[in-house]
């Protein structure tokens, strides 16, 4: 039985230090706790056009742009639940679109082109993005995760991913989280998720710390990386 999701927040993302982490996760004791899941790693396959027009677009920081993905907590297997998701930013909110389906399930529908299943708004929007574009998975990224929610609003939410790795062979969720890493290990890349406005303490604690926000994409970082070697391949 597949599982539709909806999201829609505003996403900050802010690169930090050593110092600066154990710092603000001091901070946040008195107001933030570990969310059910605690300490993972996420495991991503991104999916793009042949000539990398996504990503492209991206990186131009249009008003509007989108991409696609699959998304499992750890290595999957054939029967473990995994997340295909449409991700749209529009003027600085982030709209997030997803069905939950088995990883048999969406490597089927992705490769296929067989419906796991009818009636979803969710699943008509992404396989309207799939027969516009046509988009093959492109690149693997995974990263550990640590995340905490608000003690008052769980909806309230700030993630550290560390080690990120990515590779453009093997691009299965199956094979292992293995891969090349694009970012200094010395450094953590901060998200805050909000639906409203950052909380007084957060800010007032990121001014003392000199923590500040920046644009950074995993997937445009890592295609800017090799941007040279992946244009050639397709050419």
């Amino acid at each position: 039985m597949a599982t539709s999701y909806t999201f829609k927040r505003v996403e900050q993302k802010y690169l930090i230090d050593q110092a600066q982490y154990q710092a603000l996760k001091k901070a946040m004791e008195k107001y933030m706790e570990r969310d059910v899941y605690g300490e993972y790693t996420i495991c991503n396959l991104y999916y793009d056009t042949e000539d990398y027009e996504l990503v492209r677009q991206s990186l131009d920081k249009p008003v509007y742009k989108e991409k696609l993905r699959l998304r499992s907590y750890g290595t999957p297997n054939a029967d473990t639940r995994v997340y295909l998701e449409l991700k749209k930013k529009y003027e600085g909110i982030v709209y997030k679109r997803r069905v939950s389906l088995t990883l048999k399930e969406a490597e089927n529908y992705l490769k296929n082109g067989q419906l796991p299943f009818k009636d979803s708004q969710i699943l008509n929007e992404i396989d309207y993005f799939i027969k516009f574009y046509h988009p093959k998975e492109r690149v693997y990224i995974a990263y550990d995760r640590e995340a905490f929610a608000g003690k008052e609003d769980p909806e309230f939410r700030i993630t550290f991913d560390s080690k990120i790795r990515s590779r453009f062979e093997n691009l299965k969720l199956e094979d292992g989280d293995c891969g090349s890493a694009p970012l200094n290990t010395d450094y953590f890349l901060m998200e805050v998720k909000v639906t409203t406005a950052l909380p007084l303490w957060l800010v007032e604690t990121m001014s003392e710390l000199q923590i500040y926000p920046c644009s950074f994409s995993k997937y445009g970082q890592i295609y800017t990386d090799n941007m040279e070697q992946l244009m050639r391949a397709v050419r």
